[in-house]
């Protein structure tokens, strides 16, 4: 899906495999730009997003309900992991809001997933929230290659540096 098309998309989400069932199991056309692996949660750039630095947060179980699929103990620590890449992002890339939600559908990417958006600062307010993450009213962000790489990288290397502690600033 080399042209960006929400029909394609829409029809792919509801008919195809699991996209991130296919990404982990190394299927071509589902790769994506990981920035973090514990191996039980991965964090990975949206192909397909609407703001600089978007990135989706899974679990490497295919689980499908957002709330009932998990244990509590398994909710909080895939919880953990969506504080812990949303706060590298806050660092990598200038944020006003960090969006974070969980989409999806039974009838299309099934597979758990929480997104993360950093909203940048001055967007005005009629654009922000839903308006900010939907394709038909904004677009598709493109970055080069280039750019999406340097971003994971730097988003890896912001992930990779000590945690800090409570009140400490970066």
């Amino acid at each position: 899906m080399s042209d960006f098309e929400i029909a394609t998309y829409n029809e792919r989400a509801q008919t195809g495999p699991c996209f991130v069932c296919e990404m982990l199991a190394g299927t071509p056309g589902y790769e994506h730009r990981i920035v973090f692996d514990d191996g039980d949660h991965l964090a990975f750039l949206d192909k397909h997003p609407t703001l600089y630095g978007k990135l989706l947060v899974v679990p490497r179980s295919h689980i499908e309900d957002p709330i009932g699929g998990f244990t509590q103990d398994s909710y909080l620590a895939l919880q953990r992991v969506v504080h812990q890449v949303a706060t590298a992002l806050a660092r990598v890339v200038e944020t006003e809001r960090m969006y974070v939600l969980s989409l999806g559908s039974n009838q299309g990417n099934r597979h758990v997933h929480w997104h993360i958006a950093p909203l940048p600062p001055g967007v005005p307010y009629e654009e922000q929230q839903l308006y900010a993450l939907d394709w038909s009213t904004r677009g598709r962000l493109e970055l080069t290659d280039h750019e999406a790489d340097q971003l994971a990288a730097r988003l890896r290397a912001e992930l990779d540096r000590p945690a800090l502690t409570a009140g400490e600033s970066a």
